[in-house]
């Protein structure tokens, strides 16, 4: 018996064996490939996360900015409206000088009261400054006589008709800007209350900016600015603006009318007439505002706001050479073939490069040159003024969104 089993047990070994064996290839097989995919997934995180990485290093997201104006244009505010004409692009500076450039966005309302010329015109959001400057150069001070004012429909227009971002990360501000009280006696009409707490809803900050010192005014206005987290602040009558005026502007004016020779009107022919009307109304300015323009256009990378410019949509990679249409060219460039336009091209981008070349440096003297000037003012108390309101204002508010200013 034990002889047979020994027999059974050699006979059976070789086949056991095999069977192991084969047992043994198949875990190493699946082992093999389980190290492959694991592999592949790893090198796969690797690369997704390197790439985040680097797109998070080399092109940091842009903070946004959206910024409305809500001012008094009735007769007593003639030297606020008049000063803010001659500083919105010095404002607008200010805004866009953190790190790395905010893309922004301005508006514009004006208001008086019923029974004058207009309660309440409006300007939406936009991030062509050159039409806010228009827009602004539109008003006059006119009509009023009377203490209350239509403040609640204009504040209302500004939280619930203009085009704000829904986005939370966007920083979203309203500045009322005036010197009398709202009307709260008119039947129907939004009071404001409620019209801050829509502000809030929409994540939309309130200032309050009072001109000269009518005593009904200062518990409203600095209500309305606790009511929607937003700052209140008191100035003179007039906005107290001083505009500096710096060895540099003349320099700058004619660096200006050089960067209009350069211009190319791209689009329908209103768009075209358009180009060349901001670029007629910039050498028409004053000659403080004429240099801020520049310094803001610089720094948003453009040379006129809004759309229209060949040189800025090519730059900005909105179209390619070889897509650009010919009737959408000025008349004198429709003749050219595609080398003919390409040299043209290039002649223009050249002669704009070195003109922004010295604007840049013009710009870095100036800005130093009003620094210290501001020094100055602020030390013989003159520094209480609607832009320098503003400029505070904003960058406070601005680090709620981490949007961060360099020490001045």
């Amino acid at each position: 018996m034990a002889a047979n089993g020994h027999e059974k047990f050699r006979e059976s070994f070789p086949a056991r064996t095999v069977q192991l064996f084969r047992e043994l290839k198949t875990i190493y097989r699946i082992m093999k490939t389980t190290a492959r995919f694991l592999t592949f997934c790893a090198t796969a995180v690797l690369a997704v996360s390197a790439l985040a990485l680097d797109k998070s290093e080399t092109k940091p997201a842009k903070p946004r900015m959206e910024v409305c104006f809500v001012l008094d244009t009735t007769g007593s505010m003639s030297g606020l409206i008049e000063g803010a004409k001659q500083k919105i692009w010095s404002i607008a500076n200010e805004m866009i000088s953190a790190r790395p450039t905010p893309e922004l966005r301005l508006g514009v309302i004006g208001y008086r009261d019923r029974g004058d010329q207009y309660v309440v015109k409006s300007f939406d959001l936009t991030n062509d400054i050159d039409a806010v400057y228009a827009n602004l150069r539109g008003f006059s001070a006119g009509g009023g006589g009377d203490e209350p004012e239509s403040v609640n429909e204009a504040l209302n227009e500004a939280v619930t008709k203009m085009s704000w971002s829904s986005d939370r990360s966007v920083l979203k501000i309203i500045f009322l800007v005036g010197d009398a009280p709202p009307h709260m006696d008119y039947p129907n009409a939004p009071k404001y209350p409620e019209i801050c707490q829509a502000a809030m809803k929409k994540d939309l900050i309130v200032n309050t900016v009072q001109c000269g010192n009518i005593v009904a005014t200062t518990p409203i206005w600095t209500e309305i600015a606790k009511l929607s987290e937003g700052s209140f602040a008191a100035i003179a009558q007039s906005g107290g603006m001083v505009a500096v005026a710096t060895p540099m502007d003349k320099e700058l004016g004619e660096l200006n009318r050089k960067v209009g020779a350069t211009l190319v009107g791209y689009g329908g022919e209103r768009v075209r007439r358009e180009v060349f009307a901001k670029q007629v109304a910039s050498e028409t300015a004053p000659a403080a505002a004429t240099a801020d323009r520049l310094s803001y256009n610089f720094k948003s990378g453009k040379t006129v706001q809004g759309d229209g410019e060949l040189l800025d949509t090519l730059a900005g990679g909105k179209i390619a050479l070889k897509d650009i249409k010919k009737d959408q060219l000025p008349a004198e460039w429709q003749k050219l073939d595609e080398p003919q336009l390409k040299a043209e091209i290039e002649k223009k981008q050249k002669e704009r490069t070195e003109l922004q070349a010295q604007i840049l440096k013009l710009n870095q003297a100036r800005d130093d040159y009003i620094a210290t000037e501001r020094k100055k003012l602020a030390t013989s108390g003159k520094a209480d003024s609607f832009d320098e309101k503003v400029s505070s204002a904003i960058r406070e508010q601005a680090a709620r969104k981490g949007i961060a200013y360099g020490s001045e």
